[in-house]
């Protein structure tokens, strides 16, 4: 154990020599390596070809200016990125984010986070992630369409339905990738399935939008039946008040769960009560619609909001961070733990501290890292990609079904890498080893690249 404690302390120390100041990115290869330095000890062939070393280097970063006019005529410049991680096991497939917080180091954390998810999923897709500084919150249609058409005129020389597919993130929903969309086929003349998170009317899938959320919640159900436990009755606290968290309530409302509490960047509402299917409908369009904060919820019913706070304060059964990455501290994870949580599913990418997670796993209290998680949406654009290869739109019946089904594979294959000799099952490290053994054995079956 010893041995393995300095191979990751010396490996990690490397990494951060080679990569400095990337935060975001040090922590997602440490919580990878924890795992999977100890698992390759008997396994002289990944140490021998450095698959961890190689799997913790892009294949390459695409960085450059994105210029755009603003509706008083000003001339405005971001930076845009793509970084394409790895693609042993198909093109590369992640989301672009468009916010002001975005950085090199946090999408190298979520194209490597990107390329375990997606191999979790079983679909040949490689990992990536992208996107820019931008922030299209508060910016007119105009300005949005002016800047996503010069990031396009940009990015479409490093894309194609082959290489690499780019979906929608944070700050890139519908509006965002119809002008994308619209851009690479003016550009290429050609219209092929670029992007994923499409409008139904230009090569669009039935539930992209509720996968997401849907497969948290999943996720979440197969880790409890596995205990002979179920998510009817359970009170559940779920942040953010976006498209996932949105989804994971209503399918927890479905279920018979109690959803408490939402939240976005002001702080956060709690509704002893429950909210309910009307009431949900109220947080989608106050969100969606009319761009209001959370705390006009908590006017409309009367209920309490707590400014600048998170909600891991209030007792509840289930926890679904929705939300962004760190958003639960060590702290606040003893805080759930010591007020009864028996479960968490991250429907947010690395939403949980490295010292969360210990706890969490100290607590044995079930823990569903992001990358199996969340991959609901991955998979869901995965099979967009298909129906837009054979040129067809599958039904919501049968892609609700393949949904629960490589939900329920991603669990049980994380299930089977993670039971520890107690029996507690450590789904972050079945995750990284069923993720990461499907990625290594092409990189092996490929030679030195």
């Amino acid at each position: 154990m010893q041995a393995s404690l300095e191979k990751i302390e010396h490996f990690i120390s490397g990494l951060k020599r080679r990569n400095p100041g990337e935060h975001e990115f040090h922590q997602a290869v440490y919580e990878v390596a924890a795992s999977i330095l100890p698992f390759i000890e008997d396994k002289p062939i990944y140490q021998k070809m450095q698959i961890m070393e190689r799997l913790s280097e892009p294949d390459r970063i695409i960085i450059f200016r994105v210029c755009w006019e603003d509706d008083e005529g000003n001339i405005r410049t971001q930076r845009g990125y793509r970084v394409q991680h790895n693609n042993s096991i198909g093109p590369y497939k992640g989301g672009l984010r468009f916010h002001p917080n975005v950085t090199l180091s946090i999408l190298k954390f979520l194209a490597f986070e990107q390329t375990f998810k997606n191999s979790l999923t079983g679909l040949p897709m490689g990992g990536a992630k992208g996107g820019s500084d931008f922030n299209p919150k508060g910016k007119s249609s105009g300005e949005v369409m002016r800047f996503c058409q010069s990031f396009m005129t940009e990015l479409s020389r490093h894309i194609g339905a082959n290489k690499d597919v780019p979906a929608g993130d944070i700050g890139v929903g519908a509006r965002e990738i119809g002008y994308l969309f619209g851009q690479h086929k003016r550009l290429t003349n050609e219209f092929t399935g670029i992007l994923t998170g499409k409008g139904m009317e230009f090569g669009g899938s039935p539930i992209r939008t509720e996968a997401t959320g849907y497969g948290a919640v999943y996720m979440m159900e197969e880790m409890l039946i596995l205990k002979a436990d179920s998510i009817e009755g359970k009170t559940c606290l779920i942040s953010g008040s976006g498209n996932v968290a949105q989804y994971a309530a209503e399918k927890c409302i479905q279920l018979g769960a109690k959803v408490l509490t939402f939240s976005d960047s002001s702080g956060f509402i709690y509704d002893p009560n429950g909210i309910d299917k009307d009431k949900l409908a109220y947080i989608v369009d106050l969100k969606n619609n009319k761009r209001g904060r959370i705390s006009e919820y908590a006017n409309e019913f009367g209920v309490e909001f707590y400014e600048g706070q998170r909600p891991w304060s209030i007792p509840g059964d289930l926890v679904f961070p929705c939300a962004t990455q760190n958003e639960i501290s060590p702290e606040e994870a003893e805080t759930l733990i010591k007020n009864g949580c028996i479960a968490i599913s991250e429907g947010a990418n690395m939403p949980t501290e490295l010292g969360g997670i210990r706890a969490f796993q100290k607590a044995k209290i079930l823990f569903a890292p992001s990358k199996a998680a969340n991959a609901g949406g991955v998979a869901v654009s995965g099979l967009e990609m298909s129906q837009n290869s054979a040129r067809i739109t599958w039904k919501e019946e049968e892609l609700q079904k393949l949904l629960r089904d490589i939900m329920q594979k991603i669990h049980n294959n994380c299930a089977e890498y993670g039971r520890e000799s107690d029996g507690y099952i450590n789904y972050l490290k079945g995750a990284n080893i069923a993720g990461f053994t499907k990625v290594a054995d092409a990189m092996l079956a490929y030679g030195v690249l």
